[in-house]
């Protein structure tokens, strides 16, 4: 069931939206959305305590959401690099509003937030690799994820500036980015396969064999993420 928490959010981010365009991810946007949604100030900082990025952080998880839902319910491609690709794809088109993207993308790039940023993206590629069902557990849970992180932000930038029909642009660029990853899992291939290598990478591979995926149930574990000790 939807909590009052959560409606309240939505509520102060669907306001916010009408400001972004103009006065991007700031305490004017976030000080002009408490008031256009009828919230009070000090209910809606309890509810956002770093205003307006808070509200950048809601609106790329209200579409990571969507990508998720429409992941689960269309029809994906059979080969799984273009499963990957579909998810890449379904998270842009769940952008309701380009500028917004774009705002955000000048709000994360500022060192104060740039763990906030990394942490969302990491966060997508991670609800990719989970919805198409990974149940790796070692080091390739990271590389996994890191891999396709580099996708994802290089093709949203890409689809930044990209004016062409329907965004085929993009998808062309996403598809030769995908295949960039494929030439890469090819050679690893190849270097398993390749007893001299194999032999001398032993001990390398040996180390990373040690490395575990974080614990499923706690999901601040994900790297960029920061708990305060107890005391």
């Amino acid at each position: 069931m939807t909590t009052s928490y959560e409606t309240t959010k939505a509520a102060l981010l669907d306001a916010a939206l009408m400001h972004v365009p103009f006065d991007g991810w700031s305490e004017v946007t976030f000080t002009a959305a408490a008031r256009d949604a009828g919230i009070d100030m000090t209910m809606a900082r309890a509810i956002c305590p770093r205003g307006a990025v808070d509200l950048a952080l809601a609106y790329h998880a209200r579409g990571d959401a969507a990508m998720v839902a429409r992941m689960q319910s269309d029809d994906l491609p059979d080969r799984f690099r273009d499963k990957i690709a579909a998810g890449v794809r379904f998270r842009i088109e769940a952008v309701t509003d380009k500028e917004a993207v774009r705002r955000g993308t000048t709000l994360f790039a500022l060192p104060m937030h740039a763990a906030d940023g990394a942490r969302a993206i990491w966060g997508t590629a991670d609800k990719i690799w989970m919805t198409l069902g990974d149940t790796s557990d070692d080091v390739n849970w990271y590389t996994k994820r890191a891999t396709l992180s580099g996708v994802y932000s290089a093709t949203v930038l890409y689809w930044l500036g990209d004016d062409s029909t329907d965004n085929q642009a993009t998808w062309a660029f996403l598809d030769r980015r995908i295949d960039d990853v494929m030439q890469i899992e090819k050679v690893k291939a190849q270097v398993r396969d390749n007893k001299a290598l194999s032999t001398l990478l032993a001990g390398p591979n040996w180390v990373l064999s040690q490395i575990k995926a974080p614990s499923r149930g706690a999901a601040s574990d994900l790297p960029g993420s920061w708990s305060s000790p107890r005391t």
